[in-house]
């Protein structure tokens, strides 16, 4: 039993590393590709060159993202068919066309296109290499419309039927892929993606305006990132409310860990917001806990005076990690209040015509750069230990979704993984921070070296 467990926790060690390092790579490439759809565009309706100097800039580091990227997701399946063999036979096939969907999308739109975007723009006319960036983008988009309908199923699974050997078996495909979290979960995932991205070019943009307050190309990015994130900002809290209201009604046990809820409060005093506990699952209770009275019941019931269903009035073996989910989420929730903040700031100083000459934004927004990913992953960590015990809520556990294989098989691969994810990603970073260090006028410097000399030098 004892080997049973640690197996069980080594793979989901290995899906943890596997899945936060290729989240963050491939909602950049989503960002990134539709970032420079609107570069092109902007580019061809204005023809302005400061727009093609951006593009071109950012086109190398969407290219090396994607190159790392695709070697994490190779990854990625290798260990879903190492550790979760019968998950895949139990699930195979409902999930398995989804997946099949995506990686069509994938290699047909974005494999397809990429090279006409990468190498094109002097062999092909400016509307068909702008077709070439848009079918990239889009094929991005269209393929984790399939990976978040497959998920999604995981956490609200219908149309389905169980064989007679116990297998899920679908019934109404429509059901399946427009099941009930997913309209939610994507566009909190889009927003997601799209909100990171920017936070990331304006982290950018702003180390480059600190060197050069006067360069036009990192004035340009700096504002498209800044509107980007203001208003998408609002928009992302607005989804993550709609989501929480989904979550509540499908998966009342994860919202009572992402709140700390043990007891229900007195009738009447309403849900208090938990600012800080210590959960403890032993004693089924917080330590620590500073609380203000009625604030989390606005924004999980909308009024001062409802409460939810607390944990201890759910199967102990039914409850997920609260710790994990606990901080999970207000990690999560405090990255995004603070990039609504960065919006706002970045608003008002525009309105004063201070927005490019302001160092302590510019010092804020490069260390708010890697906030939207960190916001995501811990949102990927709500979501997904929040699930927990289950893959498929609550009809498959995951302890019964493993592969038989020995744990300490799956601690090597791991730690093999792990290495590679190091070695690749030490190298992409050390590429990136070359990139980023270019002088920011392109267009005043000559030309630029390629991506492969680039990682030649480093």
């Amino acid at each position: 039993m004892e080997n049973v467990e640690w197996g069980l926790m080594a793979a989901r060690a290995q899906f943890a590393i596997t899945i936060s390092f290729h989240i963050v790579l491939a909602a950049f490439s989503i960002g990134m590709a539709n970032f420079l759809l609107v570069l092109e565009a902007l580019w061809l309706w204005r023809r302005k060159q400061v727009y093609l100097d951006i593009y071109q800039y950012w086109l190398k580091i969407f290219a090396l993202n994607v190159a790392i990227g695709t070697a994490s997701g190779l990854m990625l399946e290798y260990q879903f068919g190492l550790n979760w063999s019968r998950l895949s036979t139990q699930a195979g096939e409902i999930l398995g066309p989804l997946m099949f969907y995506e990686v069509m999308a994938a290699f047909f739109l974005e494999a397809g296109f990429l090279g006409i975007m990468l190498f094109g723009m002097k062999k092909v006319g400016p509307g068909l290499h702008l077709f070439a960036t848009g079918a990239v983008a889009v094929g991005s988009i269209i393929s984790a419309f399939w990976i978040l309908s497959a998920n999604s199923w995981m956490h609200t699974p219908r149309g389905f039927g169980i064989g007679a050997d116990g297998r899920f078996v679908a019934e109404d495909w429509w059901a399946i892929i427009f099941n009930p979290s997913f309209p939610y979960r994507f566009c909190h995932m889009m927003l997601a993606t799209f909100l990171a991205t920017a936070s990331m070019i304006a982290g950018a943009s702003a180390w480059q305006l600190l060197r050069d307050s006067a360069n036009p190309r990192a004035r340009v990015q700096y504002s498209m990132a800044l509107w980007t994130v203001a208003f998408l900002a609002p928009l992302q809290i607005a989804a993550g409310d709609l989501h929480g209201e989904n979550t509540l009604e499908f998966q009342p046990q994860k919202v009572a860990a992402m709140e700390g809820a043990w007891t229900r409060p007195a009738p009447g005093t309403g849900e208090p917001l938990r600012l800080f506990a210590l959960p403890d699952m032993a004693e089924r209770r917080n330590h620590f806990e500073l609380a203000i009275p009625r604030i989390a019941s606005i924004y999980l019931r909308h009024d001062l005076s409802s409460t939810i269903k607390p944990l201890t009035e759910f199967a102990p073996q039914d409850i997920p990690p609260v710790t994990v989910v606990f901080w999970a989420f207000r990690v999560m929730v405090g990255l995004g209040l603070l990039m609504l903040a960065i919006g706002i700031t970045g608003f008002v100083l525009r309105c004063r015509n201070r927005l490019y000459n302001t160092r302590w934004m510019q010092r804020c927004c490069l260390v708010m750069a890697p906030a939207g990913f960190i916001a995501m992953i811990s949102g990927w960590v709500v979501t997904e230990v929040g699930r927990q015990p289950f893959t498929v809520y609550g009809l498959l556990r995951t302890a019964d979704s493993t592969s038989s294989v020995p744990s300490e098989h799956v601690l090597a691969s791991t730690m093999t993984i792990l290495l590679f994810y190091l070695i690749v990603f030490g190298i992409g970073l050390s590429v990136l921070l070359r990139i980023l260090r270019q002088p920011a006028n392109a267009a005043e410097q000559g030309p630029q070296p390629t991506l492969s000399e680039e990682i030649r030098r480093s």
